[in-house]
C-alpha cells in the first residue's frame, strides 16, 4: 500500500504579497523559512507557531531539577488545603479509610512445597507466625514513643505520604522490658530529611556521592545516606542538628530507612503530595464558594437606601433599635411590622437585591469536582458520597475507585509493611522464637518464609443480597475460592470463621439434643 504524503500549505497573508512584489528573493526566502517550520512541526501539539500553543513553553529538566526547589511549597499548599478545605481533606481521609482503614492485617503465606512442609504443617506455622507478629505489632511498644500499634502507625505513615508526597520510617533496635522483641519504628516527617547547613544538593567534594534533599546517593542512584534533622526545620528550638542513618545495614543488608514514595520518573529522588495537581483548583473553588456564601447571606438582609435631593435624610419618624429595647448603635435604625412611614418630598426608597442564591452555582461546582476527583483518581460519587443514580451506575462508580485503593494498598504493603515484616522475622527466627531452617542460609528459602498478604478494609456493598449470589456462583465455578470471598467481602479470615462455625454447630447440637 503506498504512504500517502502529507500535504504543507503555506497561506500568504497581505504583507507576505506585499514583499513578493517589491522583493520576490526576500518573499522566496520567507516562504522557504515558512515551509522548513512547517515540516518541523510534525505534531501539531509541538507547534510553536499556533496561537494557543505559543506561550506552552516548559522547561526541558531532569526529575529532581523540576521538583526539589518547588517541592516545599506543594508540601505547606497541600497542608493547608487538607486543614481548611473539606473537599481536599475528605479525600485524604476517603483514600486512608478504604486502602488503610484500622490496619492491614498479616496472613502469613509460607511456601510449603519448597519448604518441604505438608498442608497442616504449613497451617501450624503461619498460624504460630502471626500470634507472635500480633505480639510486637498490636502494642505501643513497636511505637519508639510508645504511643501507636503497628495498624496506627500504618495509618499515619501513608496519610503522611498523601499530604507530604513522602515519609520516612526509621527501624532502630531498643530493648525494653516486657517485650521480647527489640525492634522499634520510628516515624519522621518529610521535612526533617534536609539538607545540612551549608550543603547544597549536588556532588559532595569530599566523595563521588551526591546529595538531593538530605539524600545522599552514590553514583548508581542507589540511596547510601540519609540526613535527618534532630528537631523540624520550622521548630523555634535554636541550634539545629543532623544526624546521618545509613540506608542498610552492614551486616543484614536490612534497610535502617524506609522511604515511602511513588517514583513517577526515572531517578526521582523525593515524592509530591497527591494534590499537586488540584492545588490551583481547590484553592479556586474555596474562594468563589465563599464568595458565593457571603453574597447568600447578604441577600438574606433587606438593604434599603434612602435617596433625597439633599443627601441627608430625616429618621426622626423611624424607630431606632434603643427605641425597641435592642442594643445596637445610635445611628442604627430597624424597619418595624407592618409600621407606616412618611417621606418628606424627595425622597424615595430603593432596596438592593443581590440576586442570591446563584442557580447556577451547583452545576458549575460540580463540573469542577468532576475535574478535580479525576485528578485524584477518584470517581465523584466516591469523592463528595453522592450515591444519587441507579445500582449500575454507583456500583460502577465503586468498583472503579476500589481498583485504586486495592493497587494502592498493594503498594503500600510493598513499601511499608513487607520491608518491616522481615526485618521483624530476621530477630524472631534470631531469638528462636520461630523454627525457620535455612533462613540465613539460603535467600531463596527466606523468600518462601517471608510470604504473606495484607488484608484491608473490605469494598462497600450496595446489594449485599446480590453479591452474595455472585461470590457463591464464582465460588461454584472455580473463579474464586471461599477463603478469598470470606476476605473480599467482610475482611474477615476464613481459617478462624471455620473454628466459630464448628463450635457453634455443636452448641446447637448440644440444644437439640437436650430437648429431644
Amino acid at each position: 500500500m503506498r504512504k500517502r504524503k502529507r500535504r504543507i500549505e503555506i497561506k500568504e497573508n497581505k504583507l507576505d504579497k506585499a514583499i513578493e512584489f517589491v522583493a520576490p528573493r526576500t518573499a522566496l526566502k520567507r516562504r522557504e523559512a515558512r515551509l522548513r517550520l512547517a515540516l518541523h512541526s510534525a505534531y501539531e501539539g509541538a507547534s510553536k507557531s499556533k496561537s494557543s500553543l505559543k506561550l506552552f513553553n516548559p522547561w526541558d529538566t531532569d526529575a529532581d531539577s523540576a521538583m526539589l526547589y518547588e517541592r516545599q511549597t506543594l508540601v505547606d499548599r497541600s497542608r493547608d488545603l487538607i486543614r481548611n478545605n473539606p473537599i481536599a481533606g475528605g479525600a485524604i481521609n476517603t483514600k486512608c479509610t478504604n486502602i488503610i482503614g484500622s490496619g492491614l492485617q498479616l496472613h502469613s503465606k509460607v511456601d510449603a512445597e519448597l519448604l518441604g512442609m505438608t498442608d497442616e504443617q504449613a497451617d501450624e506455622w503461619e498460624k504460630h507466625v502471626e500470634r507472635e507478629f500480633r505480639l510486637w505489632a498490636e502494642t505501643q511498644e513497636c511505637d519508639i514513643e510508645r504511643t501507636l500499634n503497628f495498624y496506627e502507625l500504618q495509618e499515619l505513615s501513608f496519610r503522611q505520604f498523601l499530604e507530604n508526597g513522602d515519609h520516612f520510617v526509621l527501624t532502630p533496635r531498643i530493648r525494653r522490658s516486657g517485650s521480647p522483641y527489640s525492634l522499634r519504628l520510628q516515624m519522621i516527617e518529610a521535612d526533617r530529611v534536609s539538607n545540612p547547613t551549608g550543603k547544597l544538593n549536588g556532588k559532595l567534594p569530599d566523595s563521588n556521592n551526591r546529595l538531593y534533599d538530605g539524600i545522599e546517593k552514590d553514583q548508581n542512584g542507589a540511596p547510601v545516606k540519609y540526613h535527618i534533622c534532630r528537631q523540624h526545620p520550622g521548630s523555634r528550638l535554636a541550634g539545629k542538628e543532623w544526624k546521618e542513618v545509613q540506608a542498610f545495614g552492614k551486616e543484614t543488608g536490612l534497610r535502617n530507612v524506609l522511604h515511602i514514595y511513588r517514583v513517577l520518573r526515572s531517578g526521582q529522588t523525593r515524592g509530591i503530595p497527591i494534590l499537586t495537581p488540584v492545588i490551583e483548583s481547590l484553592r479556586q473553588l474555596q474562594k468563589y464558594t465563599e464568595a458565593e456564601l457571603m453574597a447568600a447571606v447578604i441577600s438574606g438582609m433587606l438593604t434599603v437606601f434612602v435617596k433625597t435631593e439633599s443627601g441627608n435624610p430625616d429618621f426622626s419618624s423611624v424607630p431606632s433599635a434603643q427605641s425597641t429595647g435592642n442594643t445596637s448603635e445610635e445611628d442604627d435604625y430597624e424597619l418595624g411590622n407592618g409600621s407606616i412611614i412618611g417621606l418628606h418630598p424627595g425622597e424615595d426608597v430603593e432596596t438592593v437585591n443581590p440576586g442570591r442564591p446563584n442557580s447556577a452555582f451547583d452545576p458549575f461546582i460540580i463540573s469542577i469536582l468532576k475535574q478535580i476527583a479525576v485528578g485524584l483518581e477518584m470517581p465523584f460519587e466516591v469523592l463528595m458520597k453522592h450515591f444519587t443514580k441507579s445500582y449500575s451506575a454507583s456500583r460502577g462508580a465503586i468498583l472503579e475507585a476500589w481498583r485504586v485503593f486495592k493497587s494502592r494498598r498493594a503498594w503500600f504493603a510493598g513499601k511499608f509493611c513487607n520491608p518491616i515484616y522481615e526485618i521483624w522475622m530476621w530477630e524472631a527466627a534470631a531469638l528462636g522464637r520461630i523454627t525457620a531452617p535455612g533462613f540465613f542460609d539460603d535467600p531463596l528459602i527466606r523468600k518462601a518464609y517471608l510470604g504473606a498478604e495484607w488484608v484491608g478494609p473490605s469494598q462497600g456493598h450496595i446489594d449485599p443480597y446480590k453479591e452474595i449470589n455472585a461470590a457463591e456462583k464464582r465460588v461454584a465455578l472455580g473463579i474464586s475460592t471461599r477463603k478469598r470471598e470470606t476476605r473480599e467481602y467482610s475482611g474477615e479470615d476464613f481459617d478462624r470463621n471455620k473454628v466459630e462455625i464448628r463450635k457453634e454447630n455443636k452448641f446447637f447440637k448440644e440444644i437439640n439434643n437436650e430437648a429431644d
